[in-house]
Order: C-alpha cells, then structure tokens, then sequence
C-alpha cells in the first residue's frame, strides 16, 4: 500500500462514527468563530485584530486529533467561498491555515506540550510554536491572494504582517481557554469573592477605555495600563484558566471598540498602525497573563511537592540533618527532623544555625579525618559516628553523607542521614565478650585435658616415692624422713592442682548435657573455689549445707548457673571492706520437698525499676568489662529446662538473694557435705572403705595390661601394681590385640579411651568380636571424652570408666574388684573427677 492509500484511509477511519461527528462539529465552531472575527473587522475592510478560527482550528486538532484537519480545511474554504474569492484562491489560503493548523499540532506534542499550561515551558512553546506556524499560512494565505490579484504585489509584506499577527493571535487567545475549559473540563473553580469582584472589575475598566470615542488620546493610553494588574490579578489567584479567559475578554473588548472607531486604538487616518498597536498591546497581555499563571503553578506546585517531601522527612524514623555549605569546610545546620532531635537529645532551634560538627564525640580520630576529606572532595560517605546528647551520654549513629548539587556543578548542602545503631553496637560487644567467655570456656577444657595425663603419672608416681620412703618406718634417717615429708608436700600440691583441673572441667561446658543424679552439696564446692580468690577482697564467705535431695539433671549446667549467681553476688559487692560484707550459699530442702540453693549477699541490692527485666537476654547494669546480659538469661532457661524455678528477692541497699528450687529425683536424699579441708581430706581417705574395698592390695596376683599412649603414665601405674600384679605395657591398641590375638591371657585390661590410631572404643568393639571373655576385665581410663560419640560411648559402656588423674588408692582399688568380679565402687557422685562409675 502507498503511503497516499494509507493517508486515505486514516482519513476515512476519521470520517466513521465519532470521528466524523467530531469533523462536523469543528467545522462549525471554525465557521462561527470566523462570523465573530469578521464582525470585529475594521468597518470597510475584512482586516481584525484576531483571526479567531486559527486558533479554534489548533484547539480542535490538541483535543480530536490531527486526523480532524479536513473539518479546518471545509472551513476555511468555506469562509473564503464566502468573501468572493476564487475557489482556487480559496483553496490556497484553506491549504494555508490547515497546515498551520496540523502543523502546529504536531509541534505540541512532540514537546509534550501540557493541556493545562501549568509549566512556563508550556506557554512558551505555544506562543514560539503559534509563531512560527503562523508564518506558513500567512505566507501561503498572503500570497494566494497575490497571485489571484486581490492584493497589489507593493503591500504583500504589510499584508503578510497583519496576516500572522492575527493568527498569531487568535491561537493565543483561543487555544488556551480551549484546552483549558474542555481538556480539564472536570477540574472544579473554586468560588470566592474574587471570583466575582475581579469580572465586574474588569468590565467596567474595559468600558471605560474601550466604549467612548477617544482616539489617540494620551489618557485613554494611560488607562489600559489598568488592565495589567488586573491580568496579573487574575493569572496569580485563578490560575492559567483565569488568565486565559481574561486575556481573551480584554482581547475582544479591545478589538470591539476598535472596530466602532472607539478606544485609544482607532486611529482615522492610519488604520494598519492601530491595527499593529493593538495587537502588540494583546499579545503583550495575554501571554504576560499565561507565564504569569504558569510561574504561579509552577511555584505552587514546588511549595506542595517541598512540603510533601518535609513532612515526609519529619515523619521517616531516622534522623535527618540538612546543612548549607558557606564556604568550602564551613556547614551550617538548616533543616532538623523530630528522630535527630530525639537522637541527639536537642530542640530543633538548638541545632538550626550551629555547625553539625558540633554533635560529634568520637573517639576515633580516623572519622573526623574522613568527615573532613568528604567536605572537602565533595563526595558521599557512610560511615559509624558518635553523637554527644547534653546529659554527657553518646549514642553510635551510622551515617549517610550526601552532597546536593543544585544548579548541577557547585555543593550547596549536604544531606546527612543518621540511624541509630547503639543498641546493635552493644548486642555486638556482649556477643563478642559471650564467644569470648566460650572461647576461655573451650581453651579451659583443652587445657584441663592436656594437664591430665602429666598430673596423673605424677600423682602415681609421688604415690609410689611415699611408699617406698614410708617403708623405712620410724626409724628412718632423718633425711628419708624430710624427704617423705617433702614427697606428701608434693601430693598435697598435686591434689590441688586435681581439684582445679576438675573444676575446669565441670564449667567449662565441655561435657554433654546429659541428666543424671546430681548431688548439690557436692557442686557447690567447685563453684566456690573458683570464685574464692576474687571474692576475698570484697566480702567473707559463708557456706551452709543442709540435708538436701538429689536432682536430676546436668552438672556441668548446673555447676554454670551457681557458678554465675556467686560471680554477680561478688560484683554487687564493692572491694575494699570485706569485713562488713559477706556471701551466703545455703542449701536445704524446701517445704515442698524440693532441693533449694540459696546465694545471699550484702550488697546495693537491685532497684525496683531494673527488678523485671534482670532475666532479659543482654540486658545488664554493668559495663562490657563485666557483664553481657546473659548470665541470668542462661540460668533462668537451664533452670526451667531441669523443671524448677529461679526467683529473686531485693532490698536496695540491704542485698540480693536468688534462690534456685529444683525438684528431687526419686533417689535417697544426700547429707550435708564436708566443707573444710581436713574432713574433705579424711573423706578422701575413707572411700575406699565406703566402698568395701581394701586400702591396699589384698587379693590375689594377677596379670595386667596398660594400654596408653603416654609411656610415662604408663609406666607411673606399672610401678604402682607392679609391687602387688604382673604388668604389661604397650601404647597403642593394635599392639594389644596383637598380643592378645597370640593368646596370651590378661586377668584385668586398662586402656585409654583417647589414643591416636586405634582409640579405646576401636579396642572394645575388636575385644566383643574376637575376646568376649576379655571385655568384662576391660577398665577405661579417660581424660575428658571430648567427641560426640565418645561421650554416648562413656554413658553406655557397661564398663568401668576412671578419669584422668586417677588417685592410686582408686585404681588400687578398682583392680582389686575387676579381679575380684565385684560390681564398681561408687567412691563420689556420678561423673566425679577421680572416681569410677559403671554406665
């Protein structure tokens, strides 16, 4: 298809249904307003002003369509037909005024010219599109006319000229109200008394100038000056729609009275110069009228879009601060929101008009550096401040630095964004400090580990020395005498350095939290050696057992919750007067039968606003070095995982007492524990008595294996049995199944449970499969099972289990019932450092 068979058939489309009532009805409001524009001709001449019709035809086309233009055409041609002229002239000055028309059109909305003229650049390129269109159909208009021998060729240009000033003019003056009135047909006016006094105002101003015969008088001049303001007066309160429809009655009350010889416009002798003056003096109006109108709604619509923007900023829950840039490095606070005043702690007008820097208090030289070095490159920053409030407190704020380039090149201001991030600053340090406490917790444990076996060969070992100088009897040298003297010294020292080992252990939470029986009296003692060295300068200690029941639970999590109620008794106690200040641990059975600890101290006590929220995880009164908030967060959640509760009594300045009720396992109750060193040291002596054992070897000869990986542990026990047994020692476990796989007999198997290779579980598991007789004689040795599966090993072996350092008397003893065929001696309470248990 050709593009002229295309062009035809849009035309035709336009022509069906709608379109073609559309046509129709342009057509007629063109030929009306051209009756109009020829009424307000110059008497004589068919010269106006305003050629209404071209701006009725631009109007027409920006609201239809530009596929309307054969209703500007029919038209046009009409109205030419209609004054005589040729039908080819006509058809001339038609093409003229619908390519004006069309032409225009199209060059509106290509600039996405707006309907509403609410943009100066809308009017602009009306008025700059109106003329240079205007120029093609008065030229094509002017010269047909030419041509056809209506006008002489010496005034073709003065005919050219008033030709596209009347268009120029009439789309001024028409197309705005046009598109105004029917493009937003739905906006509403809204009715005040200006309303009403600006026409009545207006009209009577109009009559004045433009209703008495007063040619070229200099005060009639003077008096259309009044029509400015009254333009203005309505561009600025009533909008472009305002502004368009005065201008367009000024136009015509102007024209009117011109065309009857009134008004300062007419002038008898030189029609066109009147002609040329009016239309300047309408041209001048309207479109001061329409920018006037424009730069208001523009300007409205800014205030509207800064308050939306305001306010959006006040209402966003981070603080904003805008500052001004005076010079370069010189910032003046201009804009606040309400978040950065409750920030900083500070009214808005105590921050407006100070220097932002003025809110910083960090510590770190480096963020003052980078703030300075962003002013001055003129670039963003994000970086973690902080802020100073007026009460001396400082909050952490992370911060967006923006630059604002207002006219595109040079910083005006900056835009600083700030978030509150100081309780996320602290959740930090208390994480930090929690995995640093688990970190000691686990280096602990290692360490209690690796202490174990030198301890234990060096307890077996001092063991043997004081039986060989005690063999001396009384009257030994007096040198064998201070050398056994000098020997239990050591095994005095080598029993402390047990008990910390143990005590390591139980709070280190390297243990699995497996529930068993677990005696408080017997828990408490760990708890407060560890502790008692810090507390000494503070208060006294005072511990109380009564009979209490055994519970059912983990010790090690136990141990961790008594541990830490004694270190927060200790820290509410100041240092300096630990005569007046003491520390109280009690146990008893309370009246529902429930095992109760009890930990009372001396201190400020607790205030009743910081009561509720003690148990909140990382909330703590303390400072980082001390506390993170969540030692008595844990204790309450271990303790309700054992089924029992943690209370709190508090009287500020009179102390705490937290107390720790656990409900009792279905066992025998334990009596109150021995609490001073020498009956712990007679208690010690005794258990193998409790026991039913012998303190020394009675039984028969045996025949024994040591199997470890540590050759001077080894060889430490071997010199402890050897005097009573048969020993052999190999160090690794495929050495003692090969041994045993050659057939030579064992009456008492020890091993170690942690060894590199073969462990002691390889071994049990290759015993069941090639010598069961031997698994039953099999006795672990252990220093802290430390893998998941050796300690599900540990609580399901049926096998005997000693921990690392073994006391002599113990393992004595427990080779004397392995031989004897007896069942385990319960020495301690389950899981006891230095005891043997059965799984």
């Amino acid at each position: 298809m050709t593009i002229q068979a295309r062009h035809q058939a849009r035309v035709a489309a336009a022509l069906q249904g709608g379109g073609l009532v559309e046509v129709i009805a342009l057509a007629g409001v063109y030929l009306a307003a051209a009756r109009a524009g020829l009424s307000l001709a110059a008497e004589g001449s068919h010269i106006s002003a305003v050629w209404l019709p071209s701006g009725v035809a631009l109007g027409g086309l920006l609201l239809w369509g530009v596929s309307r233009w054969p209703a500007v055409l029919l038209g046009a041609w009409t109205v030419a037909l209609a004054l005589d002229v040729s039908p080819l002239v006509g058809l001339g000055v038609a093409a003229g005024a619908t390519l004006e028309a069309v032409l225009g059109a199209l060059l509106l909305r290509r600039v996405a010219c707006s309907r509403e003229l609410h943009r100066v650049r809308d009017v602009v390129w009306l008025g700059g599109g109106a003329a240079l269109c205007a120029l093609l159909g008065s030229g094509l208009g002017s010269l047909s006319l030419v041509l056809g021998g209506l006008v002489p060729h010496a005034q073709w240009a003065a005919s050219a000229w008033l030709w596209w000033m009347s268009n120029l003019l009439g789309m001024v003056l028409v197309t705005p109200p046009l598109l105004l009135l029917f493009g937003s047909w739905r906006a509403r006016w809204n009715w005040t008394w200006e309303t009403w006094v600006l026409p009545a105002t207006m009209v009577a101003v109009c009559v004045g100038v433009f209703a008495f015969p007063q040619p070229g008088s200099g005060q009639a001049h003077a008096l259309t000056f009044l029509l400015f303001p009254l333009s203005a007066w309505a561009a600025l309160r009533c909008g472009p729609r305002g502004a368009a429809l005065s201008s367009l009655f000024i136009a015509l009350a102007a024209i009117a009275g011109t065309a009857r010889g009134l008004g300062p416009f007419y002038t008898v002798d030189l029609l066109p110069r009147g002609l040329v003056v009016l239309q300047l003096f309408i041209g001048i109006t309207s479109l001061t009228g329409l920018l006037l109108a424009a730069a208001r709604a523009e300007r409205r619509e800014a205030v509207e879009m800064l308050e939306l923007l305001a306010t959006t900023v006040r209402a966003v829950h981070e603080g904003v601060l805008i500052c001004e840039v005076r010079e370069p490095g010189v910032l003046n606070t201009v804009f606040v929101n309400e978040a950065l005043c409750a920030l900083v702690g500070r009214r808005r007008e105590e921050l407006v008009g100070t220097a932002p820097g003025a809110l910083l208090a960090s510590p770190d030289v480096s963020e003052p550096r980078q703030l300075e070095d962003a002013l001055r490159e003129e670039r963003s920053l994000r970086a973690e401040v902080v802020l100073q409030r007026p009460d001396g407190t400082r909050v952490w704020s992370e911060m967006q630095l923006s630059p604002v380039r207002a006219n595109g090149e040079a910083v005006t201001h900056f835009v600083a964004t700030h978030r509150d991030v100081t309780a996320t600053k602290e959740l930090q340090a208390r994480l930090v400090a929690a995995e640093r406490v688990a970190a000691v917790g686990t280096l602990a444990a290692g360490v209690g580990h690796e202490i174990n076996n030198p301890l234990a060969y060096l307890a077996l070992n001092l063991e043997a020395a004081q039986r060989s100088l005690a063999a001396e009897g009384a009257g030994a040298p007096a040198g064998v005498r201070d050398a056994l003297g000098s020997v239990r010294g050591a095994q005095e020292g080598a029993e402390r350095i047990r008990l910390i080992v143990r005590d390591l252990r139980v709070f280190s939470r390297e243990e699995s939290p497996e529930h068993g029986l677990v005696d408080l009296n017997a828990l408490v003692p760990p708890a407060v050696r560890v502790v008692l060295h810090a507390l000494r300068p503070r208060a006294r200690l005072v511990e109380s057992f009564g009979k209490v029941p055994r519970v059912l639970g983990s010790e090690a999590r136990l141990g961790q919750v008594l541990l830490n109620l004694l270190v927060n008794a200790m820290q509410a106690i100041p240092e300096g007067d630990p005569g007046r200040h003491e520390v109280r641990v009690r146990t008893r059975t309370d009246a529902a039968g429930h095992a109760c600890v009890e930990v009372e101290d001396t201190g400020g006590g607790i205030p009743p606003d910081v009561l509720p929220r003690i148990f909140d995880p990382f909330f703590t009164t303390k400072g980082n070095e001390e506390g993170t908030g969540l030692g008595l967060a844990i204790c309450q959640q271990i303790i309700r995982a054992h089924g029992g509760e943690l209370r709190v009594l508090s009287v500020p300045g009179q102390g705490a007492t937290f107390t720790v009720l656990l409900p009792p396992a279905t066992v025998r109750s334990a009596g109150p524990s021995p609490v001073t060193a020498s009956s712990r040291q007679a208690a010690r002596g005794a258990e193998a008595e409790e026991a039913g054992l012998p303190a020394s070897s009675c039984g028969r000869r045996g025949r024994v294996l040591i199997v470890d990986d540590e050759p001077r542990l080894a060889q430490s026990m071997r010199l402890l049995l050897e005097p009573f047994h048969d020993v052999v020692i190999v160090t690794d476990g495929e050495a003692a199944l090969a041994r045993v796989g050659q057939g030579e007999s064992f009456d008492v198997v020890l091993c170690d449970l942690q060894m590199p290779g073969m462990d002691g579980i390889a071994v049990y598991r290759r015993l069941v499969a090639q010598a069961p007789a031997l698994v039953s004689r099999l006795v672990f040795i252990s220093g802290g099972a430390s893998s998941p599966e050796g300690r599900v090993f540990v609580e399901t072996v049926a096998n005997r289990v000693l921990e690392k350092p073994v006391r002599p008397d113990v393992l004595l003893a427990t080779v004397e019932a392995t031989l004897a065929g007896g069942g385990p001696p319960e020495v301690v309470a389950r899981g006891a450092v230095g005891g043997a248990r059965r799984g």
